[in-house]
């Protein structure tokens, strides 16, 4: 049975399928077969080769999350100190609307840190292969296996969204991935963990694009 959707244009879905964190709703569980039918459309993405080299792990037992939610969290504190978090980018900019944003954006990622194990579902996408051993640590084995693994976990929180579920992507529990990997038996020499995802229904359903610049600020014809 296909579950209810969203009315949106597809222009808003792809304009307004925003990283939700602090509108997470944790009291509402996310049901087996609502995320089936979001996977039924991730499957129909690309992948190199048409290899369909993909495993998503889905997380509902209370103290697995618990457990990646801490990993996160310990994760989290040590990014939020380095140069490229989004605590310090762009936030000397002369750009008003972007500084303001990227405020917004950094509260809400200390919220999601402490809270990632609340989300009712947590998802770990995964690409056979991995990209950080020396025979595929090359540009072409790196953009390979990704542009294998993120258009179909794209096209999962793009369904995801038009059933007023809301997600982000995340990576930081990658500085723990072996110990994740023990924890939920992912294969870590076979299979590449890509991100951590929350999986929530969203409190409320609407929303807006965000801020960006012109495009014509990174957009370039025939040369750079």
């Amino acid at each position: 049975m296909s579950h209810e959707q969203l009315s949106l244009s597809n222009d808003e879905l792809l304009s307004t399928t925003r990283a939700v964190r602090k509108r997470l709703d944790f009291d509402r569980p996310v049901s087996e077969e609502v995320i089936k039918e979001c996977m039924e459309l991730a499957v129909q993405a690309p992948t190199g080769s048409n290899a369909q080299g993909w495993q998503f792990v889905f997380i509902t037992d209370p103290e697995k999350k618990a457990q990646v939610g801490e990993y996160y969290r310990q994760a989290f504190s040590i990014y939020r100190d380095m140069p490229v978090a989004i605590h310090k980018l762009h936030m000397d900019s002369k750009d008003e609307s972007l500084t303001a944003s990227q405020q917004r954006s950094a509260a809400s990622a200390d919220f999601l840190a402490d809270n990632m194990g609340q989300a009712p579902v947590l998802l770990i996408p995964c690409i056979a292969g991995r990209s950080d051993r020396p025979e595929s640590n090359n540009i072409i084995g790196q953009t390979g296996t990704l542009g294998s693994i993120i258009p179909a976990t794209w096209n999962f929180m793009l369904a995801a969204r038009a059933r007023g579920i809301g997600t982000a992507w995340t990576t930081l529990h990658l500085m723990h991935e072996k110990e994740i990997a023990d924890l939920l038996g992912i294969p870590y020499d076979d299979y590449m963990q890509v991100a951590l995802i929350p999986i929530g229904y969203t409190k409320g359903t609407s929303f807006k694009p965000a801020y960006r610049p012109p495009v014509e600020s990174v957009m370039h014809f025939n040369q750079w």
